[in-house]
């Protein structure tokens, strides 16, 4: 498998499973034949999209978001705040990490528990830093990047699957943790060489300094760039690779509530994401909803991607909508697989 850093050039890889189909591998689109699975849909709660992006909004207000700034801190007192009164028992798990260009970070991850004493339990995550520099600029910049899509988005989703929960008069009867990772995105494939390439600090901290020491979790759901018009979800390469069955049941529900326009029945890129160490150290089969563009080697991402331009107008409430609801009907389909 080749690994594919979030801003470096495209590799592609063929995941041979026995339900894959893969056509065109090394460098050509791969396509993936699947059957879709006939369910009955649960009743799940409506994720109300404006509620989503006023979340989103309300971390971009703030400002980057990087760490060591007062944007930083007051962003996320602003989330241990919000998930706390929404009911959610919250833990801050402080840590010190050193980047690849030898600056010490004041970071934080920030886990929101629902329903504590549950034994399944599902989880949830984004990260929520912003990345120190645009460098992806026409001319690459030192400004610091809006991070609207790039971490905000998913954060405002999973803030709107929160306060839906807490509202609800019957609760689910699972588990649902939500981790905001810290500093990963003061990265840079081209100067660092470790594993994750500086990237993805917080969720390799948390894999291997878990914040109960026997957590564990029945599958995980990382957000990345969710947010911005017209997206489209491929299924992530080591995401398939590594927790298939996952990718395809959520595609599959995806599909049920009619936003198969959003969650492409397509093999996409394997991306070096937050979900990597969760997979590999904590042991907890985690996958990535994550926008790559079809058939576009030269840009994987979407064009504002780590540039000064990454505000709130790449935002489409319909799309923080999609993945919002379909990650409420993943988890009450869930809830009802465990009452049966």
């Amino acid at each position: 498998m080749l690994f594919h850093f979030k801003n470096s050039h495209v590799f592609w890889s063929c995941l041979l499973t026995a339900t894959l189909v893969l056509q065109g591998c090394g460098g050509n689109e791969s396509h993936q034949q699947t059957t879709e699975v006939s369910m009955a849909l649960v009743q799940a709660p409506t994720f109300q999209e404006d509620s989503a992006y006023h979340f989103v909004q309300k971390q971009v207000d703030f400002g980057p978001r990087v760490p060591n700034t007062s944007a930083h801190k007051a962003c996320g007192d602003f989330l241990v705040k919000t998930l706390s009164e929404y009911g959610f028992e919250v833990t801050e798990q402080k840590f010190s990490p050193t980047t690849y260009d030898g600056k010490k970070l004041n970071a934080r991850n920030i886990i929101g528990s629902f329903n504590p004493s549950a034994t399944k339990r599902i989880l949830l995550s984004s990260h929520w830093d912003s990345r120190p520099y645009a460098d992806q600029d026409s001319i690459p910049s030192k400004q610091a990047v809006p991070a609207a899509n790039d971490g905000a988005s998913g954060v405002g989703v999973l803030l709107e699957i929160a306060r839906v929960i807490s509202t609800q008069p019957t609760k689910p009867n699972i588990g649902v943790d939500i981790i905001f990772f810290d500093a990963e995105d003061w990265g840079n494939s081209d100067v660092a060489t470790d594993e994750y390439a500086g990237f993805c600090l917080g969720s390799q901290y948390w894999a291997a300094n878990k914040h109960q020491p026997a957590y564990t979790a029945y599958f995980g759901i990382l957000l990345d760039m969710v947010g911005a018009k017209g997206a489209t979800f491929q299924k992530e390469g080591y995401s398939m690779q590594l927790a298939g069955e996952i990718v395809r049941n959520v595609w599959n529900i995806a599909s049920l509530l009619g936003y198969s326009n959003y969650f492409i029945d397509t093999q996409g890129p394997a991306i070096t994401d937050d979900h990597l160490p969760v997979n590999k150290v904590a042991r907890i089969p985690m996958i990535d909803i994550i926008h790559t563009r079809q058939n576009n080697l030269a840009h994987t991402f979407f064009d504002q991607w780590h540039t000064s331009h990454d505000t709130m107008e790449q935002i489409d409430p319909q799309t923080l909508k999609a993945v919002g609801q379909t990650l409420l009907q993943v988890l009450y389909q869930e809830a009802e697989d465990t009452a049966l």
